[in-house]
């Protein structure tokens, strides 16, 4: 059944076209635009989960399409970023690798009939790559040294949070790989 949280996903995930086009178009307005989905991508996010919760309308489908639409959303754009050559190719590999070893531990858990839900670190690990690719995208705009600076700098943060959270879920499921 298709509830109010999981249309909020939908659409995250439709977001993410726009979001892909516009960043390769190198034009004021498509930046604009690239920028704008994916704050509205990430308002959904934020939105649907605790809306789910709050009314006790947590679904599979939900719960199966809402880590779904944050990977293609961060991982899309950090992978246009890589493409443009403002973000590194190793800090992706390093994103990807932790994304594909929790998406595995979760699979197996769930084979056993467990839930790997996600952790405290992974939520902020999100959070921290979402703020750090708006950071990005509006310095396609301004192209500001300075800025590019403490966007590297918060690239390191993502990597580090990402390395922790994806070694956290490996702790947390280190009797199922056992």
């Amino acid at each position: 059944m298709i509830n109010g949280p999981t249309v909020l996903t939908l659409i995250r995930i439709l977001l993410v076209a726009p979001v892909m086009i516009c960043v390769f178009i190198d034009a004021l307005p498509a930046r604009v635009v690239a920028i704008v989905c994916f704050i509205l991508a990430m308002l959904t996010d934020f939105i649907d989960g605790r809306w789910a919760r709050r009314d006790k309308i947590v679904t599979d489908l939900g719960a199966f399409l809402d880590p779904i639409a944050d990977k293609m959303l961060v991982n899309l754009t950090f992978l246009a970023l890589v493409v443009l050559n403002v973000v590194s190719v190793w800090v992706f590999g390093i994103i990807l690798v932790r994304d594909f070893l929790v998406d595995g531990l979760r699979m197996l858990a769930a084979k056993q009939k467990i839930t790997l839900s996600a952790s405290k670190f992974g939520k902020l690990k999100t959070m921290v790559q979402m703020f750090t690719l708006i950071l990005f995208l509006v310095n396609l705009i301004f192209n500001n040294e300075t800025f590019a600076i403490v966007n590297n700098i918060l690239l390191y943060v993502v990597v580090i949070l990402t390395v922790f959270s994806g070694l956290d879920y490996l702790y947390k499921g280190r009797k199922l790989v056992i």
